[in-house]
């Protein structure tokens, strides 16, 4: 069997069951609309928006292929098995990747991003938050098709200063997520200092102070350091409990590793088994606790943003009123619900993608009616 992460189960049809679809080495299951098959070497790889399976070797006139509801999951040899009920399995099977290949706004906006112009927390005060910071690149070097990018600018006060951020829908939970981010440890332009968070990260609204349903995961690179270590630079990755703004108050869980990170980063975070397990370029950086294991649904985020002076101990801005711009770029982004997967794992999945010219997919569902997704948090 071809080896597909997390997946070993069964059901056989017959190869006059196989359509093609769009061209060479991908074909559609009649009876299983919407499933994508992509051959290779004579095997093959099966996904739709319920089920990604194995498929077996071509065997005669039969074609093999896995689909049983209910089959066990791991991303490591002897890694806890995912529940084997059938809404598990759903979930589990659930992927969500766009490679952020794109000409316009307008066709990113179609696939389910936004961009955020609501300002407030966190950032320097009166800034603004808008989509002027946010371009599409298709020559960006080590990238397949280019890359979205993210600048922000300040000269130190909330009049000239634009944060960025860019947030897909709340519908994610367990299973694991991944991001190819290129970081930055100075200024395309300008003086350099600044305090400055570069981010990937998963949220849900705070419905009120405190709130112990709140779930947060984040990573977040500081290259000039911040929260009270100064010009180190830093990447934290923090799970959320809970917090207040006022008076500031947090329960949560971080992990600090001081130095550089400039340059592409494979970050992974997995959701899974009560435990928040964070991971950079396949190296794992950081496990946190059920304490802070996420309770409710939460968006996929990027964001740059400068922050203010005194916020957790940091210094703030640079006194410097020359204005500085700060770059973020994301080659990929994915989810899978349900698995815990390693970089290797999603890497091979990224590869296959490209390979068959698939460069956004969609198939973890909403809630049921689909949950408020504020591009503001």
């Amino acid at each position: 069997m071809l080896s597909f992460p997390g997946f070993s189960c069964y059901l056989w049809t017959t190869l006059s069951n196989v359509k093609t679809m769009g061209g060479p080495g991908i074909a559609l299951l009649s009876g299983y609309p919407g499933i994508p098959v992509f051959f290779h070497n004579k095997r093959a790889i099966m996904s739709n928006d319920l089920t990604h399976q194995r498929l077996g070797y071509w065997g005669g006139l039969a074609l093999m292929v896995s689909v049983l509801m209910g089959c066990g999951s791991s991303s490591e040899p002897g890694a806890p098995s995912a529940s084997s009920s059938a809404s598990s399995a759903n979930e589990a099977t659930a992927i969500f990747f766009d490679d952020f290949n794109y000409a316009d706004y307008a066709a990113f906006e179609a696939n389910g991003w936004r961009t955020r112009t609501e300002t407030g927390h966190p950032g320097i005060p009166g800034a603004t938050w808008s989509g002027q910071g946010l371009s599409f690149h298709h020559d960006i070097a080590d990238t397949h098709q280019g890359a979205v990018r993210m600048s922000s600018v300040t000269d130190g006060t909330g009049a000239n200063t634009r944060h960025t951020q860019f947030c897909h829908a709340r519908k994610y939970r367990e299973g694991t997520y991944a991001a190819r981010v290129f970081f930055r440890d100075e200024p395309t332009y300008g003086p350099d200092g600044d305090e400055v968070i570069q981010t990937f990260y998963a949220i849900s609204p705070l419905k009120a102070p405190m709130d112990k349903d709140y779930s947060e995961t984040d990573f977040e690179y500081l290259p000039n350091g911040g929260w009270g270590h100064p010009e180190k630079p830093a990447m934290w990755v923090t799970s959320w409990d809970t917090f207040q703004l006022e008076p500031w108050t947090k329960v949560n869980e971080f992990t600090r590793k001081e130095g550089s990170y400039a340059g592409w980063r494979t970050l992974v975070l997995t959701v899974m088994d009560n435990q928040v397990r964070y991971y950079v370029d396949g190296a794992l950086f950081a496990t946190h606790s059920s304490q802070v294991y996420p309770e409710d649904f939460m968006s996929i985020n990027f964001n740059l943003w400068f922050v203010p002076k005194g916020a957790d101990g940091s210094e703030g801005a640079l006194d410097s009123t020359g204005l500085r711009e700060y770059q973020e770029d994301v080659d990929w982004v994915f989810h899978q619900a349900g698995v815990a997967l390693s970089t290797q794992d999603v890497e091979s999945l990224v590869v296959e993608f490209r390979r068959q010219g698939v460069a956004y997919t969609d198939a973890v569902p909403e809630q049921n009616p689909p949950l408020p997704s504020p591009c503001g948090l």
